[in-house]
């Protein structure tokens, strides 16, 4: 991408996002499928779980899509071409963005790539431009699920963005109360101690990453600058270089096509490596891993209250 090609004029998208939302409700592309929700802690986290009230929405889309598919021997994609009523902004000249059409979040963001790219290919500085140009404008937790092991449900590569707080109550994220308690593991944090507070260590950024101990499975994550957003082509920049590094850090550089979770604010970046899907029956995403899990049904439910939600979050992440 040259250098000064972002599309989307600074202080519009939050508006953009509300009308265009109004919309696609009007006239029916927007399916948002209702939940219900309660709190469920383990490990001193308030995890936010939501329940499906119904699933015959989504469940109608996907078989017509498999009839499409089936039709024409190639697989769906509803992002090339996406839909002009779910049309929310041109970011760049590689991105674009649209609303998630079977959203449970209100104003869920999808941040798709223009050309058709596969959900398991590494991030580049063009995508963190993309996330960057709109973090600026909406105070949200982007993530991006590598492949279908990490919870992808399409090949098309694209990143997400939801509002902040996930919760009516309690933290902003649910899991953040965890990153307060950082270790750094490069040498460069000179000092007696190797444990600092991400939130106060923003001259870190770039330098090193961090583990949590209260995260019992394997992960890794730095400070970004929320200033960042101001110049989005630095921010994307830095972000990459932030992103190698935790990909190293948890054993991910050589393996492009790995399983894993990445979520990001404008305050930090966390990585998490997938082992599989599902626990049983519930699948887990990067909200799982912000401390926002979703479940299908009342059995589903027991289930997470019978293990605990961190217990499934360690089961399908890597130990």
């Amino acid at each position: 991408m040259a250098e000064g090609k972002i599309l989307l004029k600074p202080g519009t998208l939050w508006t953009s996002v509300k009308e265009q939302t109004e919309h696609a409700l009007q006239c029916g592309a927007l399916l948002s499928i209702p939940t219900e929700f309660e709190f469920i802690e383990q490990d001193n986290v308030r995890f936010l779980v939501r329940i499906l009230s119904n699933l015959n929405r989504k469940k109608a889309a996907k078989e017509k899509q498999e009839k499409q598919s089936a039709k024409s021997s190639q697989e769906f994609n509803p992002f090339l071409p996406y839909e002009e009523d779910l049309f929310v902004a041109d970011i760049s000249d590689s991105h674009v963005c649209i609303l998630n059409k079977f959203n449970v979040v209100d104003y869920h963001l999808l941040i798709i790539t223009r050309g058709f790219e596969e959900q398991e290919s590494l991030l580049t500085v063009e995508d963190f431009t993309a996330m960057w140009a709109c973090l600026a404008d909406f105070d949200g937790l982007a993530f991006y699920n590598s492949g279908k092991t990490a919870g992808a449900s399409q090949r098309h590569k694209h990143l997400q963005l939801v509002p902040l707080p996930l919760a009516p109550s309690g933290p902003q994220i649910p899991i953040e109360a965890l990153l307060t308690s950082a270790q750094f593991q490069n040498s460069i944090l000179s000092g007696a101690s190797a444990t600092h507070s991400l939130f106060k260590s923003k001259g870190t950024v770039g330098k090193a990453y961090a583990t949590s101990p209260k995260l019992p499975f394997l992960h890794a994550f730095a400070p970004l600058n929320s200033n960042w957003g101001q110049s989005p082509f630095t921010a994307a920049q830095a972000t990459l270089e932030v992103y190698r590094t935790l990909r190293h850090a948890v054993g991910l550089d050589a393996r492009q096509s790995a399983a894993y979770n990445l979520l990001a604010t404008r305050e930090w970046i966390l990585i998490i490596p997938r082992s599989q899907e599902h626990f049983q029956s519930i699948s887990v995403n990067s909200l799982g891993f912000a401390g926002a899990l979703l479940v299908r049904n009342a059995a589903e439910m027991e289930i997470l209250k019978a293990q605990g939600p961190m217990t499934i979050l360690k089961n399908v992440a890597v130990s």
